[in-house]
């Protein structure tokens, strides 16, 4: 599949709708992706990015469709993950001395993934390339999300091809943001910001604000996953400037894992306790060992608050549970609270684990955690719905 987005730029990548796990098994797609290409057509052929490698062959032949290889003139590597550069071994068997523009590091990383010393023109923000009636210019954007990361912004037509920022998983036979379902693409736009770009948010503003600062017209941004943002496309920089600025929601997102449901009970417990207390906030519950882990990060990323709980064994927390810590500690949230529980037979480790694995990941934690011994009687549940209406006093004081 082909289809041309004006009459200079075609795209050429690859709908994936089966696939369910990116980056190995760490981030789910629940709506597939897209691996998007986009030809450039104008006095000389320029050729943005290719596809993930399990589709180099289809992508080959499709361009094989609509161009001589041969008169490809440039190809333009604006990341050198697999998923971007995967065909260019099939490519370049075809034609091996086109030039390759890419940043320093991506000539590196591209090397270091294919052992081939192709012909790479290291290019950095600010370097143009002249196709005729039109221009290249190229935007360094180093770790959004990988160190080699750029963008490139055709003149004339005013498109940025952002690559990596912007982009959600999201496959649509539907390509531009005016033709699906607004509320699942910013769905998929913000689990995707949450998961992958929040650790990089101080250079997601500097670099929207160095873009800004060239003061070049946008008519469209084409990312390298999802959708084509082609109406008011500027929302979804708006957006990321957003989302980057320790992003809240009013809700609090409580997180568990329990062996026989007396952890459950008590994270239940809590949420009706803060919804009796404030009938405003947002109150969402996830046993982490059922529900997508990606998801889960979302939902914290839109959150005031943490409060995970995990049952006690072997004087540590439960896998799942642990998990999510880790993910958190990764990710670096800022300016969020959090608060730790949980039950136990005998030892009850868990809620200053987690306690302290929240301080790790920067949260502010609130307190020393609430512990429960066995099963939670009917003046065990009341403790932590009075809990719960704690939490809500806090959270109705964060500004």
């Amino acid at each position: 599949m082909v289809f041309d987005i004006n009459k200079k730029v075609t795209w050429t990548g690859k709908i994936d709708w089966e696939l369910k796990k990116f980056h190995g098994d760490e981030y789910s797609t629940h709506r597939g992706s897209s691996y998007n290409s986009y030809l450039v057509k104008d006095k000389k052929t320029v050729l943005i990015d290719t596809v993930w490698q399990p589709f180099a062959k289809e992508f080959v032949a499709n361009l094989k469709e609509i161009i001589d290889l041969k008169k490809i003139d440039y190809i333009i590597s604006n990341h050198s993950e697999i998923d971007h550069s995967g065909a260019l071994p099939e490519l370049m068997r075809e034609i091996p001395e086109t030039p390759i523009h890419c940043t320093k590091n991506g000539a590196k990383i591209i090397k270091g993934h294919y052992h081939k010393d192709w012909n790479f023109v290291e290019v950095k923000t600010g370097d143009t390339l002249d196709l005729g009636e039109n221009k290249i210019i190229f935007v360094e954007a180093p770790m959004l999300h990988w160190p080699d990361s750029m963008m490139s912004y055709l003149t004339g037509e005013n498109i940025l091809f952002s690559n990596d920022a912007f982009g959600q998983h999201y496959a649509s036979e539907h390509m531009y943001n005016d033709k699906v379902d607004e509320s699942e693409l910013y769905q998929e736009a913000l689990k995707y910001y949450a998961n992958i770009l929040t650790p990089f948010s101080p250079f997601v503003i500097k670099k929207i604000e160095e873009f800004s600062s060239l003061d070049l017209p946008v008519s469209m941004i084409c990312p390298s996953h999802g959708i084509i943002w082609r109406e008011d496309p500027l929302q979804i920089v708006n957006k990321y400037m957003e989302w980057a600025k320790n992003y809240q929601e009013n809700q609090v997102t409580i997180v568990y894992d329990t062996m026989w449901n007396a952890t459950r009970t008590m994270a239940e417990a809590i949420a009706k306790g803060i919804k009796e207390k404030d009938k405003e906030v947002t109150v969402k519950v996830f046993n982490c060992a059922d529900r997508d882990k990606n998801d889960i990060i979302a939902e914290i990323f839109k959150s005031k608050m943490l409060i995970m709980g995990s049952s006690t064994i072997n004087r540590g927390i439960l896998s799942a549970a642990a998990s999510i810590l880790e993910m958190v500690k990764g990710l670096g949230f800022k300016d969020k609270k959090a608060a730790a529980f949980g039950s136990y037979g005998w030892s009850g480790e868990s809620p200053k684990i987690i306690k302290e694995e929240l301080k790790k990941a920067g949260f502010e934690v609130i307190d020393e955690g609430l512990k429960q011994l066995w099963a939670p009687d009917r003046e065990d549940i009341e403790k932590c719905k009075a809990y719960g209406n704690g939490i809500a006093d806090i959270i109705r004081q964060k500004v």
